[in-house]
């Protein structure tokens, strides 16, 4: 691999071990990946916090030991400067606020704290959440990032055009002491155009369809690129967030294309570039019929879980649940978490709309989701959720039935203690 000579001097130990150890971590990374050099980055988003019983033997050592064996790969502990490149904390497993509604012990509760005070003296933004670009990091068009987290992922390369692939905790952490990461896969022009056209029979309009459409394009194109065709309406943000973590879930995928929507296609043959066409999938409606019932794991209609937010709630969406949610009480056999980034939960307080929500008996949490914490309440048996990815995970993570539906079917099932969309 070749190295710039500032690159040369951290390997050799001028800045410091941590960059030293860092270095060699991408070195390595690099040349298991065939790439040829390394590429400058100032916007890493990754999992930092020290906020899992598995780990708590680690931070007993100190949070210097965290960082070196699982952000640098190393055996020997080395002591972290501040970060090179701008750097944000992904969603954690706790949530700060409610983490006695989470079952989370105390002392794991103090220790989060403690690790995100020592992550911010070091650089590291705590934004805690799985959709960054909502809450203040949003790179531009061309930007070479290093990213994790599935969700954001797709989101970063498709609808910014920003350039990452899906990082680890390792790479993450070495870019982020370093500000570069291995040019290959997304950061490259030839490997960012389409393989798969999907062409749309009938319309995808709402959050509940564009979730559906992308866990059926994940399933047919896998790890590989769509462009979809016959789009009808605008997609929102909060639409398109939906789409891509469904791709991201049921197959790998981690860019896709829409003319005149997605910045790096303004026609079919831009999406496509140099590359043939290697299929043409059809969806319509039998295909969505058979996407729905795929997406359902649940035959008993009581229900005793409610979920929404995943990826984390946009603050219209929160307007959204406590309209729905206005003058109602939640079942008593069930619980409501409303998942949002901590910024948006800010803004959704001084509007009102967390007040509507708990006033409701729901709860409102931040930083965290059920799939990430493993955690939910005691005895659940069913749940309900709007969003394609958790109906994909949570099922299999927690030994439990699901349910998929749109917002209103989750919001008035929980009013009823019965899921109350199509089966």
């Amino acid at each position: 691999m070749r190295l710039t000579d500032h690159e040369k001097s951290m390997l050799s130990g001028d800045h410091g071990a941590a960059k030293a150890r860092a270095m060699d971590l991408l070195v390595r990374y690099g040349e298991a990946l065939g790439a040829e050099r390394l590429v400058e980055t100032n916007n890493v988003a990754g999992a930092f916090n020290a906020s899992t019983p598995s780990i708590r033997h680690l931070a007993e050592q100190g949070f210097d030991k965290v960082f070196s064996e699982l952000n640098l790969d190393s055996d020997e502990t080395v002591e972290i400067p501040r970060m090179e490149a701008s750097t944000c904390q992904l969603i954690t497993g706790i949530d700060n606020d409610n983490w006695r509604i989470q079952g989370v012990d105390p002392h794991l509760a103090e220790l989060q704290r403690q690790s995100e005070k020592y992550l911010g003296q070091r650089g590291i933004n705590m934004m805690a959440t799985c959709t960054p670009y909502q809450v203040g990091n949003v790179p531009v068009k061309g930007e070479h990032c290093a990213w994790m987290e599935s969700s954001a992922v797709i989101y970063c390369n498709s609808v910014l055009g920003a350039r990452t692939n899906v990082e680890g905790k390792e790479s993450t952490g070495a870019a982020a002491l370093t500000g570069r990461i291995p040019y290959w896969g997304f950061h490259l022009d030839e490997n960012r155009y389409a393989q798969h056209l999907v062409e749309l029979d009938i319309a995808v309009d709402d959050m509940m369809d564009w979730g559906l459409l992308g866990y059926f394009i994940g399933y047919a194109v896998e790890e590989e690129i769509p462009v979809l065709s016959g789009v009808a309406h605008q997609p929102s943000l909060v639409k398109l967030k939906h789409f891509g973590a469904a791709a991201a879930s049921s197959g790998g995928v981690e860019m896709y294309h829409i003319p005149g929507v997605t910045p790096e296609a303004a026609t079919l043959e831009q999406a496509f570039g140099p590359r043939e066409t290697k299929s043409v999938i059809r969806y319509g409606a039998r295909e969505r019929a058979q996407t729905f019932e795929k997406i359902q794991s649940a035959t008993d209609r009581k229900i005793d879980f409610v979920m929404l937010g995943c990826p984390h709630n946009s603050i219209e969406q929160m307007e959204l649940i406590a309209h729905l949610l206005e003058g109602r009480t939640i079942h008593p056999d069930v619980q409501l978490w409303v998942h949002t980034p901590r910024a948006i939960k800010q803004i959704a307080d001084r509007s009102g709309y967390c007040e509507v929500i708990e006033k409701a008996g729901a709860v409102v949490m931040s930083d965290t989701c059920p799939a990430i914490s493993r955690r939910m309440p005691p005895g659940v048996r069913v749940i309900a959720t709007d969003s394609a990815k958790q109906a994909h995970y949570l099922p299999a993570i927690g030994k439990v039935q699901g349910w998929f539906g749109s917002v209103r079917h989750c919001v008035d099932s929980a009013v009823a203690g019965e899921w109350m969309g199509a089966a």
